[in-house]
């Protein structure tokens, strides 16, 4: 008999438009991994007010929440490609609703997490009546997904009403230990006693380590799941030690319950694998159209009038590289967070070096994506200050493929990293990266053998170091290209398997031959 998993998240790219991280691309792959060793996976995610609409409604899940009567709705969705032993479903609620961002998540300035916390305490619920309701079959294991899924782990322990949770494996993947998902434990509207009234609990389970009157969710997943699952062997080692920002990022105050967790013999570090097969695939040739034919559509979108004119400026920048392409092309693709540009918004030349060294030999930076309204307000003046710079702020899957297969060279300057998926797929293309020696990027890139890696002990030897080796990987583009195909064919050579990579799973995580 196969075994059973079901993945509890808050994105997946294998249904469309659920995705802003590379959560959504683990959450795609490794079902399709476990499906081909012939076991089961269900799949499941919020629908965010929009995506059970062309689903099937398969059960309603009554549950308690907030002191009253809930219901939700379980959807079965169809994906973007159908694989033999997968199915996919989203949770229906008026209350589970599209956020700014990627259309799934809040931003909430003054009170970090307070819309997202409820949503997804509702999600949990639901998920776990689902669960009790054995809308999923009979399961050997739920694998869980940061912050936003770890409330499972409550209900199993300390909820009355879900007893069928007791009886399964439960195992925590950590994606990014920086947001944790911290709320007050009462006396608010998006607060746990509100959200389960009178429910006994264990405050040593829950308890945040620096607020006492808050909850911590990241730290629930990592102080009660049967395993805790980093995405990289370095990134593991990175967070056992305290975090001294901005030159080290490290545990983000839960490092001793990592520690703990690794005493437990609980804690695993085992790298994301990458797809290489069954993969959209783009056509070359087609960067600079398909930007300006996603712009055109952008532009006629309602959601998009407030940044029409940027999204105009751009298209006016590209337009001249139709008939005249650049000499040199860097791409980024990411969500715009402190993770992923710190770098470059807290030191602004930093980015400006880069681009005027690209001015001086014909090249552009592309950078597309979304995220913090400071970060999209940072890289939309330096798209008026510099011609060579190309911000595309939206998000095209189409346009994505084009830029990791043209690109010359992936630019990845993350503060930290957990594991990174951008490094793999352009080097799934042939491309090299230069990115930051940290994390998960130091266990992808050996440096001047498959890409480019900077650092430094102190933050501003970080950014000298990223100066001098992007001069460094210019000039040897354009002067020693023998050398520099080299480099761009061992990184296409890499392979970063998720059937590596879920065999360790079976074996220290699932504990399942």
């Amino acid at each position: 008999m196969p075994y059973r998993f079901l993945f509890v998240a808050a994105e997946n790219d294998a249904i469309a438009d659920c995705k802003a991280g590379g959560m959504g691309d683990v959450v795609r792959d490794v079902p399709r991994e476990i499906a081909a060793r012939g076991d089961e996976v269900s799949i499941v995610v919020p629908s965010y007010g929009r995506l059970h609409q062309n689903g099937q409604r398969v059960a309603e899940v009554d549950f308690s929440f907030a002191g009253g009567a809930y219901t939700a709705a379980l959807f079965k969705v169809i994906p973007k490609k159908e694989f033999p032993g997968i199915a996919h479903y989203v949770v229906h609620h008026p209350e589970i609703t599209a956020g700014q961002i990627a259309h799934m998540y809040h931003h909430d300035p003054e009170e970090p997490f307070y819309n997202d916390a409820v949503k997804f305490a509702i999600f949990c619920t639901a998920v776990a009546g689902a669960v009790q309701q054995g809308c999923f079959g009979d399961l050997e294991v739920i694998h869980l997904h940061d912050w936003h899924t770890s409330l499972l782990l409550f209900l199993r322990e300390f909820h009355p009403d879900f007893p069928e949770l007791g009886k399964i494996r439960m195992v925590y993947t950590i994606h990014n230990l920086a947001i944790q998902g911290i709320r007050p434990l009462r006396n608010n509207p998006s607060a746990l006693e509100t959200w389960y009234p009178g429910c006994a609990y264990s405050l040593r389970a829950l308890q945040d380590p620096r607020y006492p009157d808050c909850v911590n969710l990241m730290a629930l997943g990592i102080r009660r799941a049967d395993a805790v699952h980093t995405v990289s062997p370095s990134y593991m080692q990175d967070i056992l030690k305290p975090s001294a920002p901005p030159e080290f990022i490290g545990g983000e105050g839960l490092e001793a319950d990592l520690v703990a967790a690794r005493e437990d013999s609980r804690l695993f570090g085992i790298l994301n694998g990458c797809n290489y097969k069954n993969i959209r695939t783009a056509t070359r040739g087609r960067l600079f159209p398909n930007t300006i034919q996603e712009i055109f559509r952008w532009l006629q979108m309602e959601d998009k009038k407030y940044k029409a004119d940027f999204l105009a400026h751009t298209g006016e920048k590209v337009f001249r590289f139709l008939e005249n392409p650049p000499a040199f092309i860097c791409t980024s693709v990411a969500r715009l967070t402190e993770q992923k540009f710190y770098f470059f918004k807290n030191t602004p030349y930093a980015l400006e070096g880069i681009l005027e060294r690209l001015r001086e030999v014909d090249g552009v930076y592309m950078l597309l994506g979304t995220g913090a309204p400071e970060y999209e307000e940072f890289f939309r003046e330096m798209s008026y200050a510099f011609p060579n710079f190309i911000f595309t702020n939206a998000q095209s899957e189409d346009l994505i493929d084009s830029m990791y297969l043209e690109t010359d060279l992936y630019l990845m300057p993350s503060l930290f990293e957990p594991c990174g998926i951008s490094q793999m797929l352009s080097m799934r293309n042939g491309n090299p990266c230069f990115a930051h020696a940290t994390g998960g990027l130091n266990d992808t890139i050996r440096h001047m053998e498959t890409g480019f890696l900077f650092g430094g002990e102190a933050y501003e030897a970080k950014i000298e170091d990223m100066e001098r080796v992007f001069n460094q990987v210019v000039t040897m583009f354009f002067e020693d290209q023998k050398q520099w195909q080299k480099i761009r064919k061992a990184a296409e050579k890499e392979r970063f398997t998720w059937k590596a990579a879920v065999a360790e799973y079976y074996t220290e995580l699932y504990r399942l031959p």
